[in-house]
């Protein structure tokens, strides 16, 4: 089994097949695609705009009324390309035909509620597949809390959520976290093993053992000044707010994370964030590795 940090490809990628235009009038782009490309409708070179084939001064564009000034290059791709992706809340890290690895930030669901459809991870990559073919989809391989940042991926089609989902526990080889808690726990590192159920307002605890689903995971403290410690914690199960619930029962509540017991709020935001997935690609059987920086907020406070 081979481990990569990214997706590469074996073979050299072919030269792209496409045509280089400088531009010599100020202009908009629709009206200089309709004359440069008159043998094509218009609906064609709206098409290669939807699909990510035109590019000004080699950043691509889905834009009808991008400006043009003297000396542009407006590239021109015969393949299908990319659509350029773009959003504050939600950061694309990998891609390929099966997956999408994203880092999202805390604030954003990763699927939709009752009350929220469209503001979510899920929504936000579904019409950023379409724009390629409006027959994608993308499909749920797990969630991340509101309010907890960081990684988390999309399958690209039923197969591979099949897959993954069926293999979950052998295919994830490593899920960690971090976390600023409350104080400083007694033992510098620990395997948290309880046993978790949920309640009728829908807030998970530990119960006696038998009672519940058994929850483990394994800290370290990072850093600690006593009134808040930077804690990296590994997932041996994914159970829902498993990380909230156990750090709540050993009395170190996450900040806050006044649903699970916290007293402080210093940075406005849950400080909980995802920041390792590696995972065996279900088509390729590599290992994928991928990391993110613990946010600068998280190891100023607990200095």
């Amino acid at each position: 089994m081979r481990r990569n940090s990214a997706y590469k490809g074996e073979n050299q990628p072919k030269a792209p097949r496409g045509r280089k235009v400088t531009v010599k009038e100020q202009g908009t782009l629709l009206p200089f695609l309709l004359q440069l490309l008159n043998e094509q409708s218009k609906s064609s070179v709206k098409m290669m705009l939807s699909k990510g084939q035109i590019s000004v001064n080699g950043k691509v564009t889905s834009q009808f009324n991008t400006p043009l000034e003297p000396n542009d290059i407006v590239n021109i791709s015969y393949e299908r390309g990319k659509v350029a992706f773009n959003n504050p809340l939600l950061k694309i890290v990998w891609e390929d035909d099966s997956l999408i690895v994203v880092n999202k930030k805390e604030g954003l669901l990763s699927v939709s509620t009752t009350r929220v459809k469209e503001r979510t991870a899920f929504h936000i990559l579904s019409d950023y597949v379409k724009k390629s073919d409006p027959r994608n989809k993308i499909f749920i391989l797990h969630r991340l809390d509101r309010e907890t940042s960081g990684l988390m991926m999309f399958a690209k089609n039923r197969k591979v959520q099949e897959t993954l989902q069926s293999n979950w526990n052998n295919m994830i080889t490593q899920r960690s976290y971090v976390a600023v808690v409350e104080g400083r726990p007694e033992r510098d590192t620990d395997l948290i093993t309880s046993f978790l159920t949920e309640n009728a307002q829908m807030q998970v605890y530990v119960t006696a053992e038998g009672n519940g689903k058994e929850a483990i995971t394994r800290y370290r403290v990072l850093q600690s000044n006593e009134s808040y410690s930077l804690v990296d914690l590994e997932l041996e199960t994914g159970r829902k707010n498993q990380i909230r619930a156990q750090m709540q029962s050993i009395g170190h509540p996450i900040a806050g994370d006044y649903k699970y017991g916290a007293d402080t709020d210093p940075a406005g935001r849950l400080m909980l964030h995802a920041r390792k997935l590696y995972f065996i690609h279900p088509e390729t059987g590599e290992e994928m590795c991928f990391e993110t920086r613990t946010p600068d907020a998280f190891v100023s406070l607990a200095k």
